[in-house]
């Protein structure tokens, strides 16, 4: 009985699969090798946590996960697979709880943030950039993340002397980048004690003060207020509250700016493997939702969608990953390898499928001269 179930199951995984131009054991890059035929039923039932825990478990391997992922998604195989009770109980649970409320702030900060700078170090940019870089006019990771950051110190018209509150700074990048190139002074906030450790070293002698809090107890005003990574922390319950943080924070003739990636729809949880393993309480907002939190308090001056950058980027922290590995296997496990593999190539092909966005996006109060938003 049991082997005519795994029998069906591998029969409507490979049917699926095929509709992607996915073989099973095939010779393809994108192609998965199955090691054991337990996956199928697995990925049946679990979904997105089935597929990433049955890797780290040595159940499958694939030579390009980004390209079967890319592939995947294209052909829409995450709608074709329904989940069992565990998924549906985390979306219920999401529904009915705010993930994101004061008290588990902190959570995504000591589970991801905090797993050691020496990972970061190894993986990122000089800067310690954990987010889309700019690849427009760079060919290196360190000039794209570079690039990034004057983009945004343009589109926001940074002059000297102006004060910025930067929610979820980071290890200061974007603060310290600031302060050197334009003479800013800048207050961060982060839910991350490592990244304040190293980012506090990092900014020393600047203009900079970096915080362990969470940004809905950030007070005073400022010049602009700015995010660059911290809404797919915040929730569709606190969208209107971090808006709202925005608003009171802001002077009146201030600037804001947010540095998101987005979903081409509106949701109101996360998969069960990234909030599992990766970002625990992540959420993608969408237009839809960004644009009711901001309605009534903001003009939207300027939405720049750069979401194919992000693929680039992902890669280019994977090859760092993989070239470091030797050293930092001494202090991470196999299991964390393949788990870290797999999340940073299957982040690029969603990307690249265009499933997800990544949105620069500025705003003013009604009233305000309309800022020069033209750089790209």
């Amino acid at each position: 009985m049991r082997t005519m179930a795994t029998q069906k199951s591998e029969n409507i995984m490979r049917g699926l699969l095929d509709l992607a131009g996915i073989q099973v054991n095939g010779n393809n890059p994108w192609d998965i090798q199955v090691h054991d035929k337990r996956f199928h039923e697995r990925v049946l039932r679990d979904v997105e946590l089935g597929m990433g825990e049955s890797y780290m478990d040595g159940w499958w391997d694939c030579e390009e996960i980004d390209q079967m992922v890319d592939r995947a998604l294209r052909a829409r195989l995450d709608v074709k697979i329904k989940g069992d009770w565990k998924i549906l109980f985390h979306i219920l649970q999401s529904r009915l709880l705010n993930l994101q409320a004061p008290w588990r702030a902190y959570e995504v900060g000591q589970r991801h943030y905090d797993l050691g700078n020496d990972l970061y170090c190894a993986m990122l940019d000089k800067r310690l950039n954990y987010t889309c870089a700019y690849w427009e006019n760079a060919t290196t990771l360190d000039d794209a993340q570079e690039a990034k950051l004057d983009l945004i110190c343009k589109k926001i018209g940074l002059k000297p002397g102006m004060r910025l509150l930067e929610m979820g700074c980071g290890w200061g990048s974007f603060a310290k980048y600031a302060a050197e190139k334009y003479g800013v002074q800048v207050l961060g906030v982060t839910v991350s004690k490592k990244q304040v450790e190293l980012g506090t070293q990092l900014c020393k002698g600047l203009p900079v003060e970096l915080r362990l809090q969470d940004y809905r107890e950030v007070q005073g005003k400022f010049d602009a207020v700015l995010s660059i990574g911290i809404m797919e922390h915040v929730g569709y319950k606190n969208y209107s509250t971090y808006i709202q943080v925005v608003d009171r924070c802001l002077k009146e003739d201030g600037i804001a700016f947010i540095h998101t990636i987005g979903g081409n729809k509106s949701v109101t949880s996360t998969d069960g493997w990234t909030h599992k393993y990766i970002f625990p309480n992540g959420m993608l907002p969408s237009i839809a939702q960004l644009g009711k939190a901001m309605e009534g308090l903001f003009v939207a001056e300027d939405w720049h969608n750069i979401g194919p950058h992000y693929d680039k980027t992902l890669m280019a922290w994977h090859s760092n990953f993989e070239k470091a590995w030797p050293c930092l296997r001494e202090r991470y496990t196999d299991r964390f390898y393949k788990m870290w593999r797999f999340y940073l190539l299957s982040c690029a092909g969603a990307f690249r499928s265009r499933s997800q966005q990544l949105w620069q996006i500025v705003l003013t109060r009604q009233g305000t001269p309309q800022p020069d938003c033209r750089f790209r």
